[in-house]
């Protein structure tokens, strides 16, 4: 059609137009390279970003380890290859094991990273590795890429690729975190990590150290739908060796008196972190998902799995034939969430109707989704039934998926679900704790394994503990050594 033309003129103008200011010298290797947007743009952007990282994970409040990250990382700041920058720094309330950059300073840790180190030079080499990212322009150089090609990520839960949308609805927001580093961008990021940290005094070899214990750990590439470090950090090979031999190469060049590890300081400021999924969050039990924080419980169809995500919670059959996703809206009215969610997921409603839900004003509609399919052309129809219920200023959203020939099948399991959100009352649920992070003393000289007997540790809790202290069950460990183990 003539209109086409027009379209691909307009186009490549575009594309020309978004290229012009793209030659920026890169702060670290001072080449140039392919850059959309200018610092000014990147800081702007990390501003922006921040507040969606934070209300989606929630911060996870440690005065003592916040201050320490802020002081040794402001320092380091002023020392790298982009020294007028501000730096953020950053502790998310989620138990995956990573730590990520975004455009224009902003450094995030998550608690779960910070439960496995085991000294202060651990954690500023990570520190220094991710603030490479940043003045390398890395992460605002995936950004860029990003802008002709958005990149979104969806669980993996779900079989059928109709879905996708449904199941990474929540995760727009989160794309930029989740960009996976290319193998040079993280050997470049490993050399800037060494280099910063020894500046600053800490011995870098600790961090190659923490990098095997990373390798030891043998990951899932995510947890509850959030990527873990080595898949958005891939290993660029005998990283381990690498990271050694350059941090001794700083350490002869520099040539302090004293390089800093501080094992027992950093032991003591994560004591009492929590370790692992907080329940309260949210957590099954008997085919039930509870909320204790927020006060509310709804059931789970049986025989379904369940990926508690900080953005969502999704449930679906072992076959992927449907899915229930359950997520707040930030609108502050039903009408106005109920326009909003429909819209973005660009479903035609069928049938609406105001309704309550166990005493909660809700909506309840019927929607579907007419697509074609681009390789056999053949059309596609999804239904959606959609539960929208307000409890006081929160609106939470209730999405049941299905492709319309299963949908009848499936009609009685979404209601059951959704019609059957209620408030938590019962005590015993309410009051659910977390695991924590104890930091004790070694009572006597002996093999960790000895002591983790002595102290009551379970057998089937050994492993997971020696690879926490990263120390094996074998080993020698001094009688007063401080050591991790978990309790409430």
């Amino acid at each position: 059609m003539k209109s086409n033309k027009i379209n691909n003129g307009i186009f490549w103008i575009l594309i020309i137009l978004v290229f012009i200011p793209s030659c920026a010298v890169n702060p670290v290797t001072g080449k140039k390279q392919l850059m959309l947007m200018s610092e000014a743009q990147e800081v702007a952007l990390g501003a922006q970003y921040d507040p969606t990282v934070i209300s989606t994970f929630g911060e996870y409040k440690s005065d003592e380890l916040l201050a320490f990250m802020r002081k040794e990382g402001d320092e380091m700041g002023k020392i790298s290859h982009r020294p007028n920058l501000q730096y953020h720094f950053k502790i998310l309330d989620t138990p995956v094991v990573n730590a990520f950059a975004v455009p224009g300073g902003y450094i995030y840790f998550t608690r779960g990273i910070l439960a496995q180190f085991n000294n202060e030079a651990e954690l500023i080499g990570v520190l220094g590795h991710e603030m490479g990212h940043i003045t390398a322009r890395h992460s605002a150089s995936q950004q860029s890429k990003q802008q002709l090609g958005q990149v979104l990520l969806i669980g993996g839960m779900i079989a059928s690729k109709e879905f996708a949308q449904f199941a990474g609805y929540a995760m727009q927001g989160m794309e930029l975190l989740f960009l996976k580093f290319s193998r040079d961008n993280e050997r470049e990021a490993d050399q800037l990590g060494v280099e910063y940290s020894s500046k600053i005094r800490y011995d870098a070899q600790k961090m190659a150290d923490f990098f095997n214990v990373l390798n030891k750990m043998s990951m899932a590439s995510e947890h509850n739908g959030v990527p873990t470090f080595l898949s958005t950090h891939p290993d660029p090979g005998d990283r381990y060796n690498s990271v050694k031999q350059q941090a001794l190469e700083w350490q002869q060049s520099l040539n302090y008196t004293n390089w800093i590890v501080n094992g027992d300081s950093y032991l003591r400021m994560i004591d009492g972190l929590v370790y692992g999924d907080d329940p309260r969050q949210g957590f099954v039990e008997a085919n039930m998902f509870y909320h204790p924080d927020m006060k509310f419980k709804y059931p789970i169809p049986a025989g379904w799995q369940l990926q508690n995500s900080p953005m969502q919670v999704q449930m679906a059959p072992k076959d992927g034939s449907a899915m229930i996703v359950f997520m707040m809206a930030r609108q502050k009215t039903l009408e106005e969430a109920a326009q909003k969610n429909l819209t973005d997921l660009k479903l035609d409603v069928l049938d609406s109707k105001r309704t309550t839900v166990n005493g909660f004003p809700a909506i309840a509609a019927i929607s579907q989704q007419v697509s074609q399919n681009q390789q056999t052309g053949a059309q596609q129809v999804i239904k959606v039934m959609s539960y929208l219920i307000q409890d006081n200023n929160s609106i939470f959203i209730f999405h049941g998926v299905s492709e319309d020939a299963n949908f009848n099948n499936y009609y009685r399991v979404f209601e059951s679900t959704m019609s059957n959100f209620s408030r938590l009352t019962d005590p015993a649920k309410l009051n659910v704790k977390p695991k924590r992070i104890k930091i004790v003393q070694v009572p006597a000289t002996g093999t960790l394994s000895q002591t983790f007997k002595t102290l009551k540790v379970p057998d089937s809790q050994m492993k997971e503990l020696a690879l926490l202290n990263n120390i094996e069950l074998t080993d020698q460990v001094a009688k007063g050594k401080l050591i991790k183990i978990i309790g409430e």
